[in-house]
């Protein structure tokens, strides 16, 4: 990381975004192992629908490291852009009573994983005084909802690229390696960033380094969220078909040739539930894998190399 600002980016330290989750945490305590508190500035962004517990264990992270932080409110921006209320009236097609006081999020079915079913998104609202109901999302209300949410990704990589201008910084990205080869990013928002410093690492990995170096549990004790819907969200409700381990050791065990029997004997699972997975896996890494792509040119200029 040092080398990577220092002399390839050629930038004086880094900005990183802190959610109150072990990821960014554990970048922002490697940013400060590598570089020295003073190059480094952790920015947290809430805004309207943010639980701000997670605020507060951030930015109680960022003293403990010794760094500079600031909070940037980013509800005005996503407000200017029409966030919420583009997602809202794609809500209301759906639930016409949907309103002021009402919270949503998208979910999987519980059980794809015991299954050969298609994975159909529902929507889950609940209405002020707590009565859920949920109703399956057609594809344009689904791309509706989804696009509108993805600006407070991309408004907040808008302000981390800001701070990192003004500082001469570069931006530290958070993905782990489950997030990053199944691309469970935004193009543009979360998935942007000059260095990614844990990329390379399973969730579990990330979690032992956590421990390592002394995160409090308050952070890693904590179910990894999307934060990104007004209702409380968990990760394989939106997007991983198992747990986060199970995930790590599929994907562990698959890079290393084991056969799907294999996997199944070590998990204890029936090989179809194995082999259902391993095809979802294999069908992320392609329905994702132009999130990893770059701009497209007609032709590579020669002095570009």
């Amino acid at each position: 990381m040092r080398s990577q600002v220092a002399e390839t980016l050629r930038r004086r330290g880094v900005v990183v975004a802190m959610s109150g989750g072990v990821d960014s945490s554990v970048c922002a305590a490697l940013a400060v192992k590598a570089l020295g508190a003073q190059r480094v500035l952790g920015l947290m962004m809430p805004e309207s629908e943010t639980d701000q517990q997670t605020v507060v264990l951030a930015k109680a992270w960022a003293d403990t490291l010794g760094i500079a932080s600031i909070t940037q409110d980013i509800t005005a921006a996503l407000e200017a852009a029409d966030c919420y209320r583009r997602r809202d009236d794609a809500i209301r097609r759906l639930v016409p009573e949907f309103g002021a006081g009402w919270r949503s999020k998208i979910v999987l079915p519980a059980d794809r994983a015991e299954s050969d079913r298609l994975n159909v998104f529902s929507l889950v609202v609940e209405s002020p005084t707590g009565d859920r109901h949920e109703v399956r999302i057609p594809s344009q209300e689904f791309r509706d909802i989804v696009a509108a949410t993805n600006f407070k990704q991309r408004v907040r990589k808008m302000f981390e690229y800001y701070h990192a201008d003004r500082l001469h910084y570069a931006v530290l990205g958070t993905p782990n390696r489950l997030e990053f080869e199944q691309g469970f990013f935004v193009k543009g928002g979360d998935g942007l960033a000059d260095l990614k410093p844990i990329a390379h690492l399973y969730k579990t990995q990330v979690y032992q380094l956590a421990e390592h170096l002394s995160v409090p549990e308050s952070i890693t004790g904590r179910t990894p969220s999307t934060g990104t819907y007004s209702l409380p969200q968990s990760q394989e409700e939106f997007f991983f078909p198992a747990s986060l381990e199970n995930m790590d050791l599929v994907l562990y065990a698959v890079e290393r040739g084991y056969s799907a029997e294999e996997i199944a004997d070590d998990l204890g699972w029936p090989s179809d539930r194995v082999e259902r997975l391993l095809r979802d896996i294999q069908r992320r890494k392609l329905s994702t894998a132009y999130l990893h792509e770059p701009a497209l040119l007609v032709a590579q200029s020669p002095e570009a190399g």
